[in-house]
């Protein structure tokens, strides 16, 4: 009798607290994402590639865990002070009929495991079929393949998953039941008075209106002119002036709301002034709770749009133009690349002629340190003179210096650049005679790229002995090497002719580049086919790298940054959907007299439900509006300081991710606002059968 009598007591809990409910799935199918993460493909791949970055991301896993039980357990413990407290009058008869004490605390602790139970049994499967499809996706997009993919079940992500929800559940339940028990059933029969609320006078809700809409400002502004790095003074006067804000500006929202409906009161009809005067006393009361609210789905938003700002951004990063750059003489790699092994997979490979141009060595004050034979004058002076005509800033200025260094440049022949873009299906490179063109490296610096451009637009030049070549109007910045076989701040693409009379050695290439067959790497994935390749260039003597060792290091990057920041935005997001509903439900309770007595003077039921649906709806609103607009800067700011995208994103890309984010983010919000609706209804109603005679 005491388990059925448990059973149904959980499963009315799961039917009344739906928002609560839903809460705890998505929770679990978090938690468990996050701790099956060492299990998924791509982190399988990564730790051939990048172990030791993999294993400290792997330790980190159980600190950001034990952040997410600490909220977690708030949010918990706030839903179930909710349900109990809706549960005093049950909970008094209970004792009234002679339920020992003892026998009440096993009961809401039974009922805690089995709710807990049932929420496991459904949120674990959802959990392995998103860890699963996320996997599947992963490997499809960084060329692991279908084939590739392994089933990511982790045993110990299911008991991590298991044993810190229960604990959570019932360390919170274990106070909340220690403190219901020791109560005497006269007390819980007892009609709950409504709690005296403290308002805040007219002229103060004005200045706290108006201050906070003032500091907010100010953090808008701040973050979008001062915030070009992670400087601590800035970030935390954005987030004193910001956090500030939002507080007060809830503190003074229900006076303007008040003056609002004041305003409109005489043309509207039916419950439109009390349905405007329920949600002015709501955020009166609970301005707190908003303001944190705000808080949370401002940094979920931020969180979120990082992510993905950082997925978009290093999915981006590396065109691949390069799968191997070997280091050998031309019969040793002759030999191994027309094997009949390495000839199958390999759609062109040539070599990639770079040197540095022989210049005489001089000091910054011009004074000669080493004469070279053959050596050529050169100067940056026609590209320094186009950076000068470009607004003054601090990066502009170090680019200045940079190049006032006159020594010889690094210079790649036009033919192998001109391979290099064939390789990938692109035009060739075409200099005429006394042209050059630049090259960089430093194509992640999106900043650095606009001011180059900027200045090669205008026309500029180089001189080499004298005589000036012009600079083609862009820069280039291909990766000219699988991997990290160099670097170069900057280099000259020359014809021909010109390295052979500028450089030292012209028949010794820097390296091969190897580029496979599209069709190999459709049928086994581009990571597979890139490890298949490497067993034939193992054992030959052969120093090579490889596009798996930079792609390896930008996933790592790509998780790191982009999974943790995710996960923490959709977890804040949840506990902030939360705690509004469940806020507004306590808040409704607490005023049903109110609809008691609108049902006494004749109100119809689904005009009581229409307008309490309409409460839900703004009081979602008032929070999602600042939250949004406060995101909206910060999101700026973001992508204009620390995280800029890099050249070569496409910004279609970005929007359609972007997008479908804002879709799925506003399903989410209607979905929680739908269950608080159908919570608040359910409540309206049961008045008609439970309480209404208490008005009389």
């Amino acid at each position: 009798m005491f388990f059925k009598q448990v059973r149904r007591n959980a499963a009315k809990n799961r039917k009344n607290n739906g928002l609560f409910f839903s809460s705890l799935v998505i929770a679990i199918v978090a938690f468990y994402t996050l701790l099956s993460l060492d299990t998924q493909d791509v982190m399988r791949f990564l730790k051939t590639v990048e172990s030791d970055a993999v294993g400290k991301l792997i330790l980190l896993i159980p600190f950001v865990y034990m952040i997410s039980l600490f909220f977690v357990f708030f949010l918990v413990y706030f839903a179930y002070r909710y349900q109990l407290d809706n549960r005093k009058k049950e909970f008094g008869l209970y004792l009234m009929l002679g339920m020992k004490k003892s026998t009440f605390f096993a009961m809401l602790m039974g009922e805690t495991v089995w709710n807990s139970m049932v929420s496991i049994l459904l949120g674990l499967p959802i959990a392995l079929l998103l860890t699963e499809g996320v996997s599947l996706t992963a490997a499809k997009l960084v060329g692991l393949g279908i084939i590739g993919h392994k089933i990511s079940f982790s045993i110990s992500a299911v008991l991590g998953t298991i044993i810190g929800f229960i604990a959570v559940q019932m360390i919170a339940m274990l106070f909340l039941s220690t403190i219901f028990s020791c109560k005497d059933p006269a007390e819980l029969l007892r009609s709950n008075s409504p709690e005296k609320q403290v308002s805040t006078s007219t002229k103060k809700g004005w200045l706290c209106f108006v201050f906070g809409l003032i500091f907010l400002i100010l953090a808008y502004v701040a973050g979008v002119t001062m915030l070009r790095s992670l400087d601590f003074i800035v970030v935390a006067l954005i987030l004193a002036f910001g956090g500030s804000g939002t507080f007060l500006l809830y503190r003074g929202m229900g006076v303007f709301i008040g003056h609002r409906i004041q305003r409109k009161s005489s043309t509207r009809s039916g419950l439109s002034t009390f349905t405007g005067r329920q949600i002015q006393e709501n955020v009166l009361h609970q301005h707190r709770t908003l303001a944190v609210s705000s808080l949370l789905l401002l940094m979920s938003l931020a969180c979120i749009s990082y992510g993905i700002g950082t997925t978009s951004g290093l999915g981006s990063m590396d065109v691949r133009t390069v799968d191997f750059s070997i280091d050998g003489n031309e019969q040793e790699v002759h030999s191994v690349l027309n094997s009949e092994a390495s000839r199958s997979m390999i759609s062109v490979y040539y070599p990639m002629f770079l040197s540095s141009m022989v210049t005489n060595l001089y000091d910054r004050t011009g004074v000669l340190l080493e004469s070279k034979l053959n050596a050529h004058s050169f100067s940056w002076s026609g590209l320094s003179a186009a950076l000068e005509k470009l607004p003054e800033t601090d990066l502009r200025n170090n680019m200045i210096e940079n190049f006032s260094d006159n020594s010889g440049p690094y210079l790649i022949s036009e033919t192998s650049y001109s391979n290099l873009l064939e390789a990938i299906g692109r035009e060739s490179i075409q200099l005429e005679k006394d042209q050059v063109a630049l090259y960089t490296s430093m194509k992640d610096n999106s900043d650095f790229i606009n001011i180059l451009d900027s200045a090669l637009k205008s026309g500029t030049y180089v001189e080499v002995d004298g005589r000036k070549y012009e600079l083609l109007p862009g820069a280039y910045y291909d990766n000219i090497v699988a991997d990290r076989m160099i670097r170069l701040y900057s280099a000259l693409i020359v014809s021909d002719d010109d390295y052979q009379n500028w450089v030292s050695d012209t028949s010794k290439p820097l390296c091969w580049n190897v580029l496979l067959k599209q069709d190999v790497i459709i049928e086994k994935g581009l990571m597979q086919a890139i490890q298949l390749m490497e067993k034939n260039l193992e054992g030959t003597g052969l120093k090579y790298e490889s596009y798996i060792s930079g792609i390896g290091r930008n996933l790592f990057y790509t998780v790191a940054a982009s999974y943790l920041t995710i996960y923490l935005g959709v977890l804040f997001m949840v506990i902030a959907n939360t705690v509004i509903g469940l806020k507004y439900l306590m808040q409704q309770k607490e005023s049903k007299h109110r609809y008691l007595t609108l049902l006494m003077l004749g109100a119809n039921i689904n005009d009581l439900c229409r307008s309490a649906g309409a409460q839900i709806r703004l009081f979602f609103a008032l929070v999602l509006g600042a939250a949004v607009c406060s995101a909206f800067f910060a999101i700026w700011s973001m992508f204009t300081s620390f995280l800029k995208l890099p050249v070569g994103t496409s910004p279609i890309k970005v929007i359609v991710i972007s997008g479908i984010s804002t879709i799925l983010f506003v399903v989410i919000e209607f979905i929680y606002i739908h269950i608080a609706e159908h919570a608040s209804s359910h409540e309206i109603r049961a008045l008609l059968v439970t309480d209404r005679g208490n008005c009389l």
